[in-house]
């Protein structure tokens, strides 16, 4: 409240008993003593103990940081719905900004660039249709890939292994994993000698790991040591930094951040 934060906002409230209004962190209204400010976690709770909504930050209507927020969930959802990637110029239409800005606005948000999303949406897309598509060329062109080639120059960055190995479970692979925890729930990291194999997010542990070993049936798991639990740290940092697009739905922030893994 002090710094004003942005990020913040949405996140909690804060209401001045001498004023009767309530504020978001951010509100440029002058400092009040502390005696005299409580906490909310929602405007709903700030306006059933009496407060009513300051008229300088607007608590009771969306902020920018929001409305940025449901641009960006909108996009993604056109990247993820588009035969081929979407040209920024259309997608910047389609929410209403100039490319410039939205890009800026997608990154802010994201984490990641409109471009470095739609790959991450591929590689997501070919995980799925590789282990169930009749053929590996089948499960590449299903995917969006209009080149075999083009993914195979970079499967292990998106797979940790060939795409033939993914497709039977990972047969004869070594794969290293740790399981910590974030903001987010339970985070589970996986890594084969070539790059990483999985990242799961979720409530219980326990699920994460039979996850992997149902998705890598024929893979050699291998708990993680110090070394690569400090791999996973580092991991679940890139969760928790700030401005960390926690207003996305919870699929957009797992691709996204994916992809900055």
């Amino acid at each position: 409240m002090a710094a004003r934060d942005g990020s913040f906002d949405g996140r909690f409230y804060y209401s001045v008993a001498t004023t009767g209004v309530y504020c978001r962190p951010s509100c440029p209204s002058r400092q009040a003593r502390r005696e005299n400010v409580r906490f909310h976690a929602t405007r709903g709770a700030a306006e059933a103990a009496g407060f009513r909504p300051c008229k300088r930050c607007k608590p009771d209507l969306a902020s920018l940081r929001e409305r940025h927020a449901r641009s960006v969930a909108q996009a993604c959802r056109l990247i993820e719905t588009a035969e081929e990637p979407p040209a920024l110029e259309r997608l910047a239409g389609a929410v209403g900004l100039s490319p410039y800005h939205f890009h800026r606005v997608f990154k802010a948000v994201a984490g990641v660039t409109p471009k470095a999303y739609a790959a991450a949406d591929r590689h997501k897309r070919v995980r799925a249709n590789l282990k169930t598509s009749e053929s590996v060329t089948g499960a590449i062109h299903d995917s969006g890939f209009n080149s075999s080639g083009r993914f195979y120059a970079r499967s292990s960055e998106a797979l940790g292994m060939t795409p033939t190995d993914f497709r039977d479970g990972g047969r004869g692979v070594e794969m290293c994993f740790a399981i910590g925890e974030c903001s987010l729930g339970s985070i589970l990291v996986a890594a084969t000698g070539k790059g990483v194999a999985a990242i799961s997010l979720g409530d219980d542990p326990e699920a994460l790991l039979r996850e992997l070993e149902d998705s890598f049936p024929k893979a050699k798991l291998i708990g993680g040591d110090a070394a690569f639990e400090r791999i996973v740290a580092a991991v679940v940092g890139l969760v928790e930094r700030p401005a960390g697009g926690f207003e996305l739905p919870l699929d957009v922030q797992g691709t996204a951040f994916q992809h900055r893994v």
